[in-house]
């Protein structure tokens, strides 16, 4: 076999193995200087016998030297495997990395300043891939603003040695965004379970896609090489193509897994059925949490847990929220998420975070993160390492400590609503701090976009406001200013409701979850703004099915209306909200008679197919649509500005 690298390609063509070559010749076609990606999720779909021969020939002959290294998530077990593989000074010049906490080896290097090294959201990363694959010049984007990733705080840059810009911060139709800038990739290593001799890759044993295509094309368009390892070759034109995740055509060589160890499903698990998709296992099987302050924090985070709603767990404290889930038998009624692809079922812990089982499904990381930055999370729960008075949250570096955004940073901007998780410090720690020391999470931004936005630790619950932080719970017995002001070194406002959280939350028993949320009482759904003069109507995920069920929700509409002395507006959530179509006539008989009798304005907002259907329509032929209605409102800030911006009476 030919081995310079042109050769070697070539060769491959007229090679009675097709592209099935050794790792030490397929990593022969790597030069000095060039950009290298990696795909892979902790230790989900990483390729360790490339990242092996890589490091091999380097330590053996001394290049390639001066990479620019590219990943999206952690690579690594916060040991030696997966990246840690590659952080040697000399082999890697540049790393840019979404998350560095599981790659200390490559951490040392870029801390110490001996290599450039940025930091850039992994939703960003696994964009900017299907960016460089169009030719397109960048990744236009809100996700980064008043992060340390935007320009005006840094720019992602990790040290004073890099220098080049690689985010931009522009104005478009009046808006700031952030422009990632796109860059060739000069070599692709990826990872599958099966390819057969003209490349062709499928998945079926791996627990995640990933950005295995994008990649693959990003490289194959900046034309580059795509080096795939695999578990198992098979004949030409035996995969199923409905099964080829990555097609032969940009993939020129394949690798088969030198040793078993090299190709584990998880870095924690060699193989797992369930984890593949092709086992469901019960749910008695699962584990609780133990008593303790990590259960209490995951049963607070629980309760804002809503029904129909799609849910993202982080790593960590908030990965006890899925337990939780499970041990209150819940997990049917909402969906959670991981942000690598994972839609549905249980998300697992530890070094298989990424994996889950009895999923729904499982997508590639890069339309999950469509699905995110859009607004299709409902909820997500996130860790806690550093908080200060304007709210903002660092989970991202301390000190010498660099551990990276990974999907936080894209995961905490568009969450509809976010909840942080963990322990509140003591013994000299404090998480509560004057200034945190870099923000991951700003804040001010999510102020000003009206975010809900809750910091829950076993000793209290505070909340985001326009001013800053809010205490508005804290643990029973404990005293406010001795137990927990007396440990922050700001002082939030107090809440005039402040009240101690739920005694249920540090008992033994569950907290009978799922009849609170089955059985939300329609009182709860109806909130007055005295102050503004507005009535919230939360009609979200609620099923009107009988006769009973309808007359139940005019009663509870009614009763509230009648305690109000003058007309009001109105704003109303349908987000999810279904009605049995036979009840239709006599709903929005009922919502025109309430609009004319009650209301001065009102708006809706939400993803409801009968309120666009049938509501809507319906109003209009009444004619109240004009007069009562301004459409359906995506979202609840946009209710309110519609509704402010309507005149009285129109």
């Amino acid at each position: 076999m030919p081995h310079t690298p042109r050769e070697l390609l070539e060769g491959l063509r007229a090679y009675e193995g097709g592209k099935l070559v050794t790792a030490d010749e397929a990593l022969a076609l790597v030069r000095d200087g060039d950009t290298v990606a990696t795909s892979g999720f902790v230790g989900i779909g990483f390729a360790e016998t490339l990242a092996l021969a890589l490091e091999r020939r380097y330590l053996s002959t001394g290049q390639p030297r001066n990479l620019r290294l590219v990943y999206a998530a952690g690579q690594g077990d916060g040991g030696e495997r997966g990246l840690n593989h590659l952080g040697h000074a000399g082999l890697v010049a540049q790393v840019i990395g979404g998350h560095w906490g599981l790659v200390p080896k490559l951490q040392q290097l870029a801390v110490a300043g001996e290599i450039e090294a940025w930091n850039l959201p992994q939703g960003v990363i696994t964009h900017l891939y299907r960016d460089i694959a169009a030719h397109r010049p960048g990744h236009l984007t809100r996700v980064g603003l008043g992060t340390f990733v935007d320009p005006l705080h840094g720019g992602g840059k990790l040290n004073e040695r890099t220098q080049e810009t690689l985010v931009e911060r522009m104005t478009l139709a009046g808006e700031e965004l952030l422009l990632y800038k796109t860059f060739p990739i000069h070599v692709a290593l990826i990872r599958a379970t099966t390819a057969d001799l003209d490349g062709n890759l499928t998945l079926e044993r791996e627990a995640l896609t990933l950005e295995t295509l994008s990649l693959a094309m990003a490289v194959h368009n900046s034309g580059g090489i795509v080096i795939a390892q695999v578990e198992q070759v098979a004949e030409r034109g035996s995969l199923h193509p409905r099964e080829v995740k990555v097609p032969g055509v940009l993939v020129d060589c394949v690798v088969r897994a030198e040793r078993a160890e090299e190709h584990l499903q998880t870095f924690a698990t060699p193989y797992s059925a369930a984890f593949a998709g092709h086992l469901r296992v019960p749910l008695t099987q699962l584990t609780p949490l133990p008593p303790g302050a990590r259960k209490v924090i995951a049963r607070r985070a629980a309760l804002e847990l809503r029904a129909g709603e799609l849910v993202n767990l982080g790593i960590g404290v908030p990965e006890g929220v899925a337990a939780v889930a499970a041990e209150e038998r819940v997990i049917d009624l909402i969906t959670l998420s991981t942000e690598p692809g994972v839609i549905g079922g249980i998300p697992a812990g530890g070094l298989n975070f990424g994996a889950a089982v009895n999923t729904q499904a499982v997508i590639d990381q890069p339309y999950q993160f469509d699905l995110y930055d859009g607004g299709g999370l409902d909820l997500a729960v996130l860790g806690l390492a550093q908080c200060d008075a304007e709210g903002n949250v660092n989970v991202s570096r301390f000190g010498s400590r660099l551990a990276g955004a990974g999907g936080f940073i894209n995961i905490s901007q568009a969450a509809k609503r976010l909840v942080f998780t963990g322990q509140f410090g003591g013994d000299g720690v404090r998480k509560f701090v004057r200034a945190v020391e870099h923000r991951t999470f700003s804040g001010p931004h999510a102020a000003a976009r009206g975010q809900p936005v809750l910091y829950v630790t076993e000793r209290c619950v505070l909340r985001l406001t326009p001013t800053g932080l809010e205490l508005i719970e804290v643990a029973p017995g404990l005293d406010v200013e001795r137990d927990v002001l007396a440990l922050m070194d700001f002082r939030p406002a107090l809440s005039p409701d402040l009240r101690p959280m739920e005694a249920a939350l540090f008992a033994p028993e569950p907290l009978a979850l799922r009849e609170r949320l089955l059985r939300r009482p329609l009182a709860q759904r109806l909130v007055f703004d005295a102050q503004h003069g507005v009535l919230f109507l939360d009609l979200s995920h609620l099923q009107i099915r009988t006769l009973e069920d309808l007359a139940a929700l005019q009663t509870a509409i009614e009763a509230k209306l009648e305690t109000l002395s003058q007309r009001v507006d109105g704003v109303v959530n349908y987000e999810g909200f279904e009605l049995a179509p036979e009840l239709a006539e006599p709903y929005t008989a009922f919502v025109a008679r309430v609009a004319q009798q009650h209301y001065r304005r009102i708006t809706r907002y939400g993803q409801s197919a009968f309120v666009r259907a049938q509501l809507l329509p319906d109003l209009a032929r009444q004619g109240l649509a004009s007069e009562w209605t301004n459409g359906l409102a995506a979202n609840r800030d946009d209710a309110l500005r519609i509704l402010h911006t309507t005149p009285l009476g129109g």
